[in-house]
Parts: C-alpha cells; structure tokens; sequence
C-alpha cells in the first residue's frame, strides 16, 4: 500500500514540534547539512512511480533534530499503531520527551549496559513509545512497496563487515526481514539457537497479547468472609500495582484508592477491625528466579506493590523485599489505619468463593503493560505475563507454566521454533535460547495488518535516542528511526527491533552475539551495525 501524503503528518505537526523544540540545542548544528537527507525522506511519503534500480554505497550517517522529526513522519506512515488501545494513535511520549532525556531509562538484566541505565528515584515511568512512531492514520496499513526491495547481496556487503567486528565476541546470528513481504533480506546463523537475554520479551509479549487481548486487566481486590468477617486482599497478578499514588505516574492501580474504597464499605457495615490475610494462591511453585535473589527482579508472587522495590524507583535494578506480598499487605493495613479501620497483622489465606467483593482495582490494559515491559526492559512485567499466559493456557502459574504456555502460543502461530528454548518470560535465564529467524518472524507478525492487538510489541520497543533503554543511544546516529529491544548478560548482547531505512521501508532485525568481553564495546558495535542498517537503502 502506497503510504498517504503529508496530511496526517500535519496533523500531528505541533507534537513533532515539541519533540524538535526539546532536542533542538544538542542537534541544531548539523541541521543544515541534514537538509538533502531530509528532503529525501520526505519525498518518500509521497506516491512515487517506480525507477530504475540504482547503486548507492553502504554508510552510516549522522541525523539532526531536523532529520529525525522527518524519520518520525516517515515511520508514522509505516505503521499501523492505532489500535483497539488508542482510537487516534497518540500517546503521551511528545509531552514527556524532555522527562526522557533528563533521566535515565531502563536497564538490560545484569546492568553493564551503557552508563546511565536504571532510573532515578521518584521518576516517572517510561513514556510509551507509541506516539513517537505510531501511524499517525487509523487507515495506514504497512509500507510502501511498489519499489524493489532491497537486494540480499548488497546488503549482506553492508553488513558482513559489521557483524564480524571483534567486540561481538567469537559466534553471532543476524537475520533481516522485510515487514511488508515477509521475504529475508540478510541471515547468517539465522536458525541458530542463541542466549537471547532480554530480547526474551519480544517473545514474552507476542505470547501475552495472543492469550489475553491487548484489553485485558489484572485485578486486585479485597474480599470480606461472610461467616469469619476476614478481609482477604486477594492479588490477581498485577506487577505495576503501585502504592505511591499520583506521584508514581501513569494510570496504574492504585493501593491506596483501595483501601479507601474498601473503608468505606466496612464503615457502612459497621465495621471498624477486622482480620486482615491476603491471597496469593493464583501462582504456584517457586517464586525466587533461578539465579537466585537479584536486584533486577522481585520474587515473583500475585500480590506486589511497586514490584517489590525498596526505594522509590520505577525502573531498574533495585533492592527488593524477601516477601513481595507480606509487604503489601502491610501497607495496605497502613493505608486502612489511616482510614479508620484498624486491622490483625496481616497472614497468609485463601479467600473462599464466598467471599464478597468489597472492592476492586485494575492494571491498565495488557497493551501498555507490554509497552511499559519492552520500554524499560522490565523483568518483573515479564515474568506476571508468562505467568498470566500461563493460566489463560490452561498450565500452572509458575516459572514452568509460562515457559511452556509461551512456547505452545508462538508454535500456534506458526512462527519458526525450531532452536528456541523457554525457561522464563524475562531472559534471564542463561538456558533459554531464540533464533534470529524466530525474533525477526515475532516482529513481523506483530506488525501484521490483521493482527492489530499485536501491535503494541512495536509501539513498546524503546525508540533510538528517545525512551527507555535506548534514550541515551543513537544521541548522535539513527535517531527515531530505529526502535529496538535491547538484551544484556554477561558475554552476552542482542538487539531485535524495526528500522526504516534510507528508502522507506520497514525492516525487521535480529543480532545476537555471544562470547563478548566488552559489554559497551559490543553494545557499540550492534548499534553501528542498526545504523548502517537505516542507512543502506541497499538493493
């Protein structure tokens, strides 16, 4: 389909201004040399007739502010990002533009990712990536493709070299796959079983959304025994629950306002102390990781407040409780104390089916769920959905259960599974192992036309210089025109993701190295290879 002219881009134009206006000083001196590269991409928004092909030399170039506000209207035609979640494909990223570059994002699982990874205290939680190279018309459906795409030899001489750079240790697989055909362009080691790390969560989230919806919420609630008078919090899954109310931003659900609401209809009963247990009978099997206490993930249970943390943060490594549902629970008799109703010390129990509902709060839908796990690489997000993938598959609620619920999902998608392994939905686990072929292949049928609530697997991923674990790489490269998941242990580095390239494509990626020494050299190395990638326009 031929991507529409510049209407829906001028639609939009005072969001991309605000985005211009807040990087303006770091990139306003090479606007002006920008000028030829932006006129081009610009052009591509436009029907062309087809042409002759042509040659054009592989090489990474730099983007201005100029070029990458035209990168983001350029990928705005590309793809269709408004879906069931967001009926005009807008979201909150312009406004929180200037928040995203004075704070860090979020991290990869052993944090030895570029400096500045985790998140300030008090900051709020990564903005959604959605806006900044969402589909600006509801009617947009893929790419451009009138043109011949490019060519596999050509591009393989654009990127072999790259790929081979000693910082991406001794064994690596890449793969790159045109998302309006499906057809590979490039593939080396592609069906090759690698250590994805946090690329994981591409997986994760494909599976997620296929199982529950884009709709779907996680509720939490608190239920009222008729014959014991026991008030049972019982936790249904949710990882963003938050105690810190307003000032932890976004449209999460809220303890607070649940202890409010849960007063208030004891009071109406009459009622002034109760038994206070809580419930987290809706997991099951371990709930400490394989690796062990770490500060990248909470013990996984189905009642948590501010995902364990200890401190104020949103995103990150961070110290963690032992007992992620003894802390809530505690809080939440501080929070009914403070609302008149005095409480038992807070137990472990089960709420029984007679239970009454006295009240209820619910996650955002699972769509920004998914955002907020890919933008900032969020391990216990990931590991609530496999979970939650898990019970809507029929299988236990644990680390297992996900495992094989995820595997079960993509295999009925028909995705290529041959080499890939599952043994949690975060990539932390040095056992799991995903193909290049599977990654680009996860990618692609997330942007298929006919599977919209899919679509916020790439509205999440981190946009190049401008949210989550990518906000302070490409400062200086493919700005905005690159968006991609990021996966960091130790020897090992991967990035997955889309990227438009010099003729306005849309292409799906996969590098996966192994055997790194050096996680920023490598790390630096996979970021020129996505570079040279958008500059190619190789056939």
């Amino acid at each position: 389909m031929v991507v529409p002219e510049l209407r829906p881009w001028r639609a939009a134009r005072p969001q991309f201004e605000r985005i211009a206006d807040a990087v303006r000083p770091r990139l306003a001196r090479a606007a002006t040399a920008a000028k030829p590269r932006i006129a081009r991409l610009t052009r591509a928004l436009r029907p062309r007739s087809p042409r002759p092909p042509r040659r054009q030399a592989a090489r990474t170039w730099q983007y201005t502010a100029g070029a990458a506000t035209a990168g983001l209207a350029l990928a705005a035609g590309v793809v269709t990002a408004a879906g069931p979640w967001d009926a005009n494909g807008q979201r909150t990223a312009e406004r929180d533009r200037a928040t995203a570059l004075e704070r860090p994002g979020g991290t990869d699982h052993d944090g030895s990712a570029a400096a500045g990874s985790g998140t300030a205290a008090g900051a709020r939680p990564a903005p959604s990536a959605a806006p900044v190279l969402a589909g600006l018309d509801a009617r947009t459906a893929a790419v451009d493709t009138r043109t011949a795409p490019p060519g596999g030899k050509a591009l393989s001489d654009a990127l072999g070299r790259l790929l081979g750079a000693s910082a991406l240790g001794g064994d690596h697989a890449a793969a790159v796959v045109d998302v309006a055909t499906g057809k590979r362009l490039y593939g080396t080691e592609a069906g090759k079983g690698f250590t994805p790390a946090s690329t994981t969560k591409i997986a994760t989230a494909v599976a997620a959304l296929s199982a529950l919806g884009p709709d779907h919420r996680l509720t939490t609630r608190a239920a009222l025994e008729p014959d014991t008078g026991e008030l049972v919090l019982v936790g249904g899954g949710d990882p963003t629950l938050t105690a810190h109310g307003k000032a932890g931003g976004g449209d999460w659900a809220d303890l607070r306002t649940l202890a409010a609401d849960t007063a208030q209809a004891l009071h109406k009963r009459g009622v002034h102390k109760v038994t206070l247990s809580y419930d987290t009978t809706l997991y099951s099997g371990p709930a400490l990781h394989a690796i062990g206490v770490n500060d990248n993930l909470a013990p996984v249970s189905a009642l948590t407040v501010d995902e364990g943390r200890v401190n104020d943060s949103v995103s990150g490594p961070a110290h963690r409780v032992a007992d992620p549902a003894k802390d809530a629970a505690g809080k939440f008799a501080a929070f009914l104390k403070d609302a008149g109703i005095a409480t038992t010390a807070p137990g472990p129990s089960k709420a029984s089916t007679r239970a009454e509902t006295l009240a209820a709060v619910s996650s955002p839908p699972l769509s920004a769920l998914v955002e907020r796990m890919l933008t900032n690489s969020d391990n216990d997000i990931a590991e609530a959905l496999a979970r939650q993938t898990a019970l809507a598959s029929g299988e236990p609620g644990s680390f297992d259960g996900g495992a094989r619920a995820i595997s079960a999902r993509l295999t009925k998608l028909g995705l290529p599974m041959s080499g890939a392994a599952f043994h949690d939905g975060s990539g932390l686990s040095r056992d799991d192992r995903l193909t290049a072929d599977l990654l680009t292949a996860l990618l692609v049928t997330a942007g298929d036309p006919g599977r919209p609530g899919l679509r916020p697997v790439l509205t999440g991923l981190p946009v190049a210089g401008f949210t989550g674990t990518l906000t302070h790489r490409y400062t200086d490269g493919a700005a905005g025109v690159i968006r991609a998941k990021t996966g960091t242990l130790t020897g090992v580095n991967t990035l997955a993701g889309t990227v438009v390239d010099a003729d306005g494509r849309l292409l799906a990626f996969a590098f996966l190295a192994s055997g790194t020494t050096d996680p920023l050299q490598a790390q630096a190395a996979l970021d020129t290879t996505a570079t040279a990638l958008a500059g190619c326009g190789c056939r």
